[in-house]
């Protein structure tokens, strides 16, 4: 196989994402996508790079050329949409969470294991440049034995109460990227989660059940000790650090920024905020993820982040949400079957 033929399920920001970024990559055609507001796009369709659009999605999983998908749809429909992948055949990228019930999520990973198609979940901050270094480092031992992980994802600004209503709260919907980081960059599971949260930012989120900010402590299974704190609104931008320290040294990686000069005068010395919003930020990530994950397919091969990725994530984020609601630290667990 040297192409992909591909269907992409939702075409909202993110489905628009990774079809432009499909449309650039040689290897990939996209045959179809699919969206229950497809009368509206018509439009965005001429120039899309995509040849069919469809308000069906059936109409992805029947078509017998396509051989991959791409789920881009809203998290409660991802379950059900893997498990039709599966029995179609057909190779899947999902974007996260992979689902809100556990359950759910193991039928549709043991239906994925049965059909041995290859699936990616779509944690696509594994794939930056800089957090890549700092796993290569980490692993190379380049701190020693790992201590303490500190991750700073601060949003600029909080979505609209709509997505609030429907995104599975704060903990499944953006922290669940920290978490993620976390297993990555330390190469452990998370054991033990502690979770404090508060709504600072706008209280309508409370209303609506969330919260807006948060500290979360980790406990890994290899001794490790980490704290990830989120916030919904960070004024200045898009803010993305993190550190590793251990008993031979420490990796610190900062925010980007347009340019890395500083001005220095007699008043103050200045320099770039970072830059605004994930699409901004990580933009050759996502780039990086779907050019991975087609040359698994293409040349069979294991898909750089894999569905066991996507169970521990949506634990721990099950877990924090847990701890936040009863004010107790909260094992992981760790067992898949």
């Amino acid at each position: 196989m040297d192409k992909i033929v591909a269907g992409v399920i939702g075409a909202g920001r993110i489905g628009k994402l990774h079809i432009n970024n499909l449309k650039a990559n040689p290897r990939v055609r996209i045959k179809m996508v699919s969206d229950i507001f497809a009368d509206k796009l018509n439009e965005w369709f001429k120039d899309s790079g995509v040849e069919q659009i469809t308000k069906n999605y059936l109409d992805i999983f029947e078509d017998a050329e396509i051989n991959t998908v791409f789920i881009c749809s809203p998290t409660d429909t991802h379950a059900n949409l893997i498990k039709l992948a599966a029995e179609h055949n057909k190779h899947v990228f999902c974007e996260k969470p992979i689902s809100f019930d556990d359950r759910e999520t193991i039928k549709a990973y043991e239906q994925i294991k049965k059909a041995g198609v290859k699936f990616q979940v779509g944690f696509n901050r594994r794939f930056d440049k800089n957090f890549k270094e700092m796993k290569t480092r980490v692993k190379g031992n380049k701190v020693g034995d790992v201590h303490l992980l500190k991750i700073t994802s601060r949003d600029p600004e909080a979505p609209n109460l709509d997505y609030i209503e429907s995104s599975g709260g704060m903990f499944m919907d953006m922290s669940i990227h920290d978490f993620d980081m976390a297993r990555y960059l330390l190469d452990s599971e998370v054991k033990e989660v502690y979770a404090k949260g508060a709504t600072l930012v706008n209280p309508a989120i409370g209303d609506k059940g969330d919260i807006d900010t948060a500290i979360i402590t980790l406990t890994f299974e290899n001794g490790a000790l980490g704290v990830i704190d989120n916030s919904r609104e960070a004024v200045y931008g898009y803010d993305q650090r993190i550190e590793v320290f251990g008993n031979g040294g420490a990796l610190v990686a900062d925010n980007e920024t347009s340019t890395n000069l500083k001005y220095y005068h007699s008043n103050t010395v200045e320099m770039d905020q970072p830059l605004h919003f994930f699409l901004e930020r990580y933009n050759d990530s996502f780039i990086s993820e779907t050019q991975e994950f087609v040359d698994s397919i293409i040349n069979d091969r294991e898909t750089e982040v894999a569905f066991t990725d996507g169970i521990m994530a949506q634990r721990i984020a099950q877990a924090a949400k847990e701890s936040y609601e009863t004010g107790k630290p909260v094992k992981v667990n760790n067992e898949i079957g």
